[in-house]
């Protein structure tokens, strides 16, 4: 293994653990103290500790601790069996990096304490668990791992129903966690943590794909060399002329397409504005562009 690759093996497992724990920290701290149940295993294993908990007040003694069974231990339990399935279904190379993840989860949530740091505001809850969540998940899944949990059961059940992908039956099993979650919680807690479920999605997001989102430019004009041409020599940014028809006059016309950032999309339409007035320009928002001028591709899984 070359220093490189050490490098980013060693980089790749701190954003893991950084990810476990700032994902413990928000069910520990904020989901937990209210009882809001966001899907996952994390969500079942916080509605087994309210269950348990229950059971302790009705005076059935149990082994564990007072307070119900802990997140860290049940986290755990479901993840040890969904491990050994995927061992022998698909093999150690498919575990990779998740088997780390879901150890750091279950490590982190055994360290943290369970701070109630809301005092039963289920809003605060709902948006701070969410962006703590997100920014977990998010740092896990940037390096190509995830914590375990429901995301290995629906690839283990893909291998069943291959005619439904894996994120349709990962809504499905988290949806149904929800719903064990409203009957033991009840729906005030149920709709903040939808609440919750879009904030940690968004924030996952932001961290997966970044903050630089780019556009695209498709410009049409009579004038597109001139144009093409003031682009390429004071914006610096390369372009592709597209072969198109209009419809209605039938003629002939060269699209321009060009990717530039949310900076430099003020001086393209300046640019084109300057030679063409007439110039028929379509702005869209791009996600994700790799290659020269922009990001560089990393193979992370």
């Amino acid at each position: 293994m070359t220093f490189v690759q050490k490098h980013k093996q060693l980089y790749s497992y701190a954003m893991i653990t950084l990810g476990a724990a700032v994902l413990a920290f928000g069910l520990q701290c904020f989901y937990d103290p209210v009882g809001l149940v966001t899907g996952g295993f994390s969500g079942l294993a916080i509605i087994v500790k309210e269950v348990t908990s229950k059971l302790q007040e009705t005076g059935i003694p149990l082994w564990f601790e007072e307070g119900g069974i802990p997140l860290w231990f049940t986290n755990l339990a479901l993840n040890i069996p969904v491990f050994i399935l995927a061992y022998f279904l698909k093999g150690a190379k498919f575990i990779g990096k998740t088997l780390y993840g879901a150890l750091a989860l279950s490590a982190w949530l055994y360290v943290i304490p369970a701070w109630d740091m809301v005092e039963g505001d289920m809003l605060i809850a709902s948006i701070f668990g969410g962006v703590c969540a997100g920014a977990g998940i998010g740092f896990v899944i940037k390096v190509g791992a995830t914590t375990g949990g429901t995301d290995m059961v629906s690839a283990l059940v893909q291998l069943k129903i291959r005619h439904y992908s894996i994120v349709q039956i990962l809504q499905v099993i988290d949806g149904a966690v929800v719903v064990i979650g409203f009957t033991v919680f009840g729906m005030t807690p149920t709709l903040y943590a939808i609440i919750g479920i879009v904030v940690q999605t968004k924030v996952a997001d932001l961290i997966v794909e970044g903050f630089n989102y780019s556009k695209a430019a498709y410009i049409i004009s009579d004038k597109h060399e001139i144009v093409a041409e003031k682009i390429l020599k004071d914006l610096d940014r390369g372009l592709t002329g597209l072969e198109a028809r209009g419809m209605y006059t039938g003629t002939e016309k060269r699209v321009l397409m060009c990717i530039v950032t949310q900076k430099e999309l003020v001086t393209l339409k300046n640019l084109v504005n300057e030679v063409d007035p007439n110039a028929f320009v379509i702005v869209s928002d791009v996600r994700e562009v790799l290659g020269e001028g922009f990001q560089e591709y990393k193979q992370e899984f």
